[in-house]
């Protein structure tokens, strides 16, 4: 399978790779970069302020490609469940502030005290159908996203693409939810190309970083596209198979590393990394 050099239009930088920077440093530095795509890190927005955020992005004539993360919506008491629903309509809302195409949804894990993988599950789902109507209403799509099984008891209750199909399956709102893929994720998983296949027009999102080797912290020891043993050229040309042709947006997470360094460098790394990795 041969896959085209990734032109720099189709190129986006999570703020979180970023994490160094405040929401004005990150974004005026992907601008100076030549980079006009991002996904915006909730974090970062609470310490600007929606009006300021929406002022800085449109200063820096930047896209945004979605709201990061929304979900978590796996609590069994009822107070908090509704908490959290309260929560993602807000984040809805701010999403449509922002342009946001998407919120993207992780689940969320067993809550404290639970063991039991299955009600966590279908807690989420309920959790999800909920979000339907007001995502519908605000044009905003949700995207789902399966993360890694290592982080399943607190993060996420569904760990591979056929989980999350499945889901979506049982939700019955293709014009509401789709998948946001993660390299970082699922790059372990043999059946990827075939559930990428099935997954077709669902496909939203294509986040990507690396995996490495002798990985320190399976949630914020990434590594940057090369430097490990993900293959995410091959991944997004099966996702381009399967009807795929949105961005590719870089998501770093590293505390060892690279959110130590300058964020200049940290671009500029990327951008000679597009070439041949991505």
């Amino acid at each position: 399978m041969t896959v085209s050099e990734l032109p720099l239009d189709r190129l986006s930088i999570h703020q979180a790779t970023l994490m160094q920077c405040d929401f004005r440093e990150s974004i005026e530095c992907f601008a100076r970069h030549g980079v006009h795509q991002t996904a915006i890190w909730r974090d970062k927005l609470e310490q600007i302020g929606l009006d300021e955020a929406v002022q800085v992005l449109q200063g820096n004539d930047m896209k945004v490609n979605a709201l990061c993360p929304g979900g978590l919506v796996t609590a069994v008491d009822d107070k908090s469940f509704n908490a959290a629903l309260d929560m993602n309509r807000r984040w809805i809302d701010q999403s449509a502030a922002l342009g946001a195409d998407s919120l993207v949804i992780i689940t969320g894990g067993l809550p404290d005290g639970e063991t039991n993988l299955t009600v966590a599950h279908d807690r989420a789902l309920e959790g999800l159908s909920r979000l339907i109507d007001p995502a519908r209403a605000a044009g905003i799509r949700l995207a789902l996203e399966p993360l890694h099984p290592m982080v399943c008891g607190g993060r996420s209750v569904i760990s591979t693409v056929a989980d999350a199909l499945d889901m979506l399956d049982d939700l019955g709102a293709d014009d509401v939810f789709g998948l946001a893929i993660d390299s970082y994720a699922v790059w372990w998983d043999l059946t990827l190309p075939y559930q990428l296949a099935r997954a077709g027009s669902r496909l939203l999102h294509f986040h990507t970083s690396d995996w490495l080797r002798d990985t320190k912290d399976v949630r914020f020891d990434r590594g940057m596209p090369g430097d490990g043993v993900t293959d995410n050229r091959q991944i997004r040309g099966w996702m381009e198979q399967a009807g795929f042709a949105g961005p590719v947006e870089i998501e770093i997470f590293s505390e060892r590393d690279w959110w130590q360094r300058p964020p200049d460098e940290v671009v500029e790394t990327i951008l000679e990394r597009r070439e041949a990795w991505l």
